[in-house]
């Protein structure tokens, strides 16, 4: 059945680069589509830098560096942090609907709640073009119950149901406020990041990655007019198991090496947090060239090559779509 889901809520195809330029139109537009707004909401995946512009998750460099700036970029288009005035609204850690966040922090705005901020003061104009991402916090503060003892792994898999299908909800929500043209990210396999292997828990973060992709496409089958899935889960699975294939060399290996002593990324105290990792270029060219070839900067999120390919691939999705 979820096969058939994700065809009708056009399922992305995954493309690797020797089909990528021709079939996938790389990184140029030539959809119909022309946006004057990009908007966006989300959890660390699309986190432009609510924090502090070199606060991002993933290695804070001068590039484009997160997916939500590569699709702007193939519009000529910019999107700053609402922090700072701008449309990009996702954060760090952030939830669905849930307090508190990933981490631990009840300050942490949810999906739902940068959705509030944005209705509050503007509303959806006819050539936006909306990026809306989540489903890793959730999913991160269940399974870390789990390793602690305090929830079982079947209400965990209920609880991650739940949230998918309140990702759903929020993007309803967007369309009936008027959005036309809305891309909907759900959450890569889980099971396969290095986060994964030091819990040794990637059969269940798989399980729970598959199963908010489930309950999110169910809850959004009926809006294929207004809404394009690309589905990272299946793009990053085909990066991890053959990196070379897209220009990268490490899929397991943590690139950053900013350690923080707090909650960080929600995956315990003394873990490595991309999002106050600043590059260093004193290490000369082989730093440079490390970072650009590995698939993850921390134990959850990617590094800029990696965000980057993703970007790309779903600004091809966009232009065919829309």
């Amino acid at each position: 059945m979820i096969g058939n889901l994700l065809r009708r809520v056009a399922l992305v195809t995954v493309c690797v680069p020797a089909l990528w330029l021709a079939a996938c139109g790389g990184g140029t537009t030539v959809g119909a589509l022309t946006p004057t707004r990009l908007i966006s909401f989300g959890d660390a995946l699309s986190d432009i830098g609510n924090s502090g512009t070199t606060s991002k998750y993933t290695v804070n460099d001068a590039t484009v560096n997160t997916w939500v700036e590569q699709v702007a970029s193939g519009y000529a288009l910019t999107i700053t942090p609402s922090a700072a005035g701008g449309l990009g609204y996702a954060r760090g850690n952030a939830r669905i609907t849930s307090k508190p966040d990933a981490a631990g922090q009840a300050a942490t705005l949810t999906i739902t709640e940068q959705i509030d901020a944005f209705l509050s003061t503007s509303k959806p104009q006819e050539n936006d073009l909306i990026l809306i991402n989540g489903g890793a916090s959730d999913i991160v503060s269940q399974a870390s119950a789990v390793i602690a003892g305090t929830l079982t792994e079947v209400d965990m898999l209920t609880q991650v149901k739940q949230a998918g299908a309140e990702l759903g909800g929020q993007v309803r929500r967007l369309v009936q406020q008027g959005a036309k043209y809305v891309v909907v990210v759900g959450v890569n396999n889980l099971g396969q990041t290095p986060w994964a292997t030091r819990t040794a828990k990637a059969t269940m973060l798989t399980n729970a990655s598959i199963k908010f992709n489930e309950a999110l496409l169910l809850a959004i089958v009926d809006l294929g007019n207004q809404v394009l899935y690309v589905d990272l889960y299946n793009y990053a699975n085909a990066v991890v198991v053959a990196p070379t294939s897209f220009g990268l060399t490490d899929a397991t290996t943590v690139v950053c090496t900013s350690v923080d002593a707090g909650s960080g990324i929600g995956t315990g105290s003394g873990q490595v947090n991309s999002a106050v990792f600043h590059h260093d270029f004193g290490g000369g060219a082989e730093v440079d060239k490390k970072y650009n070839s590995y698939v993850f900067a921390d134990g959850l999120y990617f590094t800029p090559a990696m965000n980057r390919l993703f970007g790309a691939n779903a600004l091809s999705r966009v232009a065919a779509r829309f």
